[in-house]
């Protein structure tokens, strides 16, 4: 009989170089043992709303092959649209209480707008692991549940200065309580 694998949790803060907690940043994690076979499910609905000229979630984390819904809760029609190399598409005009949808089958950034709202800006975070998740307004974000050992931490978010807006940093997971890291971030203006 194989002995149980230790499992450990991860508490980050992120924060901007002036402290300042970071949201929406999102956070995945490669543990030292790897990624468990199966499905990924999160607990968050893998919709991405129009509402009040803007999208909603502004940053929605979906596994790899998920098909998200574009609901239009707004009076006015759109026309949604990404140009990201993990997903080109468009959803062409669609109008109240219309709902479209797209499935993405390639990991990565995918940066969203509407063709007929230039200020509309969203994205969409695919994944190919369940250790996912996006840092809340007081810049925290919570994994639990991974093998123990040096874990590949992966921080990306939309106004990152680093390629693909992205940064990798190795923390260690106990086999017992948590690792807890501060994480300094360097954004580009318009925050």
């Amino acid at each position: 009989m194989a002995a149980p694998a230790q499992a450990g949790d991860l508490n980050l803060k992120l924060v901007d170089t002036a402290g300042r907690p970071v949201g929406d940043a999102v956070v995945t994690v490669r543990p030292a043992g790897g990624i468990p076979p199966g499905p990924i499910r999160f607990s968050w609905p893998t919709t991405m709303v129009q509402q009040n000229i803007a999208f909603a979630p502004h940053v929605l984390v979906v596994p790899v092959g998920t098909t998200v819904r574009f609901p239009n809760k707004d009076k006015v029609r759109h026309h949604v649209y990404s140009f990201s190399k993990p997903a080109k598409f468009e959803i062409k005009l669609f109008g109240q209480d219309e709902t479209r949808s797209y499935t993405f089958t390639s990991t990565g950034a995918v940066a969203l707008g509407c063709n007929i709202h230039d200020q509309m800006s969203g994205f969409i975070k695919v994944v190919d692991t369940p250790f996912a998740i996006k840092s809340d307004a007081a810049g925290t974000a919570r994994l639990v549940g991974m093998a123990t050992g040096t874990a590949q931490v992966t921080i990306w978010h939309p106004l990152l200065k680093a390629k693909d807006n992205e940064i990798v940093v190795n923390i260690p997971i106990p086999g017992s309580g948590a690792a807890s890291k501060t994480v300094p971030l360097t954004l580009r203006s318009g925050r």
